[in-house]
């Protein structure tokens, strides 16, 4: 072989051995993108909110006009995906399969490691409007809650909880006394901290007088959404507000009239759960179905 072709020869094996070490790089990049944003996305929504000791200055954290509410403003931590990756989860979005008959298409925070009972809850429950006085206050009981535990740990003792605050009866709850809020704190399977279980005898005396004002906590809540749920189209996780202006103004009321535990964040994780807000993803099955429960006329039960 002449001398002009052998250096050709060593230049094109030098090019293709240095695009194969590209691709196996570039390849190797994308993989841990992928990881990283299906780390980060995992269990985002319904919210679940965690104690952290990072600031949180960014989000403007003044949960509560409620002192005591304040005093865990640094329990509240959004999940967000690094500006880096959002290339990347765009791609996803657009990219997922289509159903199979056994497979529906559920919000990115359900995946195949989801407790059955948190699955359940985004199935049946989560985003479907709720008109009933007690289960909107047992909802509101739950939310509040979330500064302790996630969902799946809270519906695992739904039962449970039901049962020590009266099915959540307004009127029983704000009778109890010293020796129920001592017996419900001191309840190994419940794991309520003192805190928690006085605010919800609190609130039960609130939600009381407002039924004397108003009528019903239903109509005092649903007169807050002029009677129509809130109906987002979100494709994306990170795109779900942690809080909103509407959820603002309620936690501020509610302040007013003397609730506890209250703060945006809470009370927007409450109107996701209540159906007051759809925030189920666009391409969620669920979406179009409490849509279309969302657009039914209000019915107060």
């Amino acid at each position: 072989m002449s001398k002009p072709n052998v250096r050709r020869s060593y230049e094109i094996e030098k090019y293709s051995s240095s695009r194969s070490s590209s691709s196996s790089s570039s390849k190797s990049s994308k993989n841990y993108n992928l990881f990283y944003l299906s780390k980060h996305l995992k269990k985002v929504y319904p919210i679940e909110l965690h104690n952290t000791n990072y600031s949180l200055s960014s989000l403007s954290l003044s949960l509560s006009q409620n002192s005591d509410d304040q005093k865990f403003s640094s329990a509240f931590q959004r999940r967000q995906v690094p500006a880096a990756i959002k290339n990347v989860s765009r791609s996803l979005n657009y990219a997922r399969p289509c159903p199979s008959e056994k497979e529906l298409m559920r919000c990115s925070w359900i995946t195949s490691t989801s407790d059955k009972v948190y699955v359940q809850f985004h199935d049946e429950c989560w985003g479907v409007p709720v008109y009933d006085d007690h289960r909107l206050f047992e909802l509101l009981s739950l939310a509040g809650l979330l500064m302790d535990y996630n969902w799946t740990e809270i519906l695992k003792r739904r039962e449970l909880i039901r049962e020590a605050f009266a099915g959540f009866n307004a009127k029983q709850v704000a009778k109890m006394g010293e020796k129920e809020i001592k017996e419900i704190v001191s309840s190994a399977s419940l794991m309520l901290a003192e805190n928690r279980v006085r605010s919800i005898v609190d609130n039960a005396k609130c939600i009381v007088k407002i039924g004397k004002e108003i009528g019903s906590f239903s109509c005092y809540m649903w007169n807050h959404m002029n009677y129509k749920p809130i109906i987002n189209r979100f494709r994306n996780a990170r795109n779900v507000p942690l809080r909103t202006p509407k959820a603002e103004a309620i936690s501020k009321d509610l302040v007013k009239r003397g609730f506890r535990l209250v703060g945006p964040v809470i009370v927007n994780s409450f109107m996701q759960a209540a159906g007051m807000t759809i925030d189920h993803l666009l391409y969620c099955y669920r979406h179009k179905e409490c849509v279309n429960l969302a657009e039914r006329p209000w019915r107060h039960v």
